[in-house]
């Protein structure tokens, strides 16, 4: 399993690993689109980040073929 969490700021985390840039992330997509048993991907956006950032990673992850991904942690969103 991998943990993706985006901070309120845009940061995006791999794992607890800082990612510096949009690039870093695609490349650590495509590592895990080649493995044929893809691990899930769990997506964990903080609330107060921009839809824009967790958009993009999800195109991301789609468009370089990453197959099982979801949101998690959902239950901050509900008041």
């Amino acid at each position: 399993m991998v943990n993706i969490d985006i901070d309120f700021d845009g940061t995006i985390l791999w794992d607890g690993n800082v990612i510096p840039d949009h690039a870093s992330l695609e490349e650590h997509m495509r590592a895990v689109a080649a493995i044929p048993d893809q691990p899930e991907m769990h997506l964990r956006p903080n609330k107060l980040v921009a839809y824009k950032t967790v958009a993009s990673v999800m195109a991301a992850a789609q468009r370089l073929g990453v197959t099982k991904i979801g949101m998690v942690g959902n239950e901050q969103f509900v008041d």
